[in-house]
């Protein structure tokens, strides 16, 4: 399992996601056949940082799989900041996948899960309130709504009490990538540079 996470870890410390998402197959395996036993929490962790690696290398179609999983997960109480921010993912997988029609439902069921957590971070609550209002912008304006709302998270990313959600969610890298017409990939390794 260590082996796995690290050379996870590699990969979003490399911003290699492209290949680094061919050396995730064994775990894929492992992670299908559960022969290690691993527990609920240790298995969400690892299906999210999966999410993350096909995330970061536009391979959206798999990132939703793993997304999937963690959001239907039967015990939804186990690590609800993964829940969380597995929700915001599904939510921009959706959004680059170009499903409009499932995006609505999502962000009503986004905002559902959202309103019962206790705890929400300045953070969540931007992303929230972003997406409170995103059935009402044109798609002229988008660019101009990811400008503002990159505006305002990036204070959070510099802050030590509210910076621990970019570690789950690079949304400062997505963002970029869709105001600068790049990928999260080379946005990631802009930043690693």
């Amino acid at each position: 399992m260590y082996y796995h996470l690290h050379l996870l870890n590699e990969i979003f410390l490399t911003g290699q996601f492209d290949s680094g998402k061919n050396n995730c197959k064994p775990l894929e395996e492992l992670l299908k056949k559960n022969e290690m036993q691993w527990d609920e929490s240790r298995i969400i962790v690892l299906h999210y940082k999966l999410a993350c690696v096909y995330f970061g290398a536009n391979d959206y179609s798999h990132a939703l799989t793993y997304l999937n999983l963690i959001i239907n997960a039967p015990s939804s109480k186990i690590r609800q900041d993964i829940q969380c921010f597995a929700r915001f993912l599904s939510l921009i997988v959706h959004y680059e996948l170009g499903n409009e029609v499932l995006m609505s439902y999502q962000i009503r069921s986004v905002f559902r899960f959202l309103s019962n957590m206790e705890d929400l971070q300045g953070v969540q609550r931007e992303i929230l309130s972003f997406l409170r209002k995103t059935p009402n912008i044109f798609p002229t304006d988008v660019k101009k709504e990811f400008k503002s709302l990159r505006a305002k998270l990036l204070p959070y990313s510099e802050h030590p009490y509210e910076k621990r959600p970019f570690l789950y969610l690079d949304i400062i890298a997505w963002l970029d990538a869709k105001i600068n017409g790049t990928t999260v990939q080379e946005e990631v390794l802009k930043k690693i540079k």
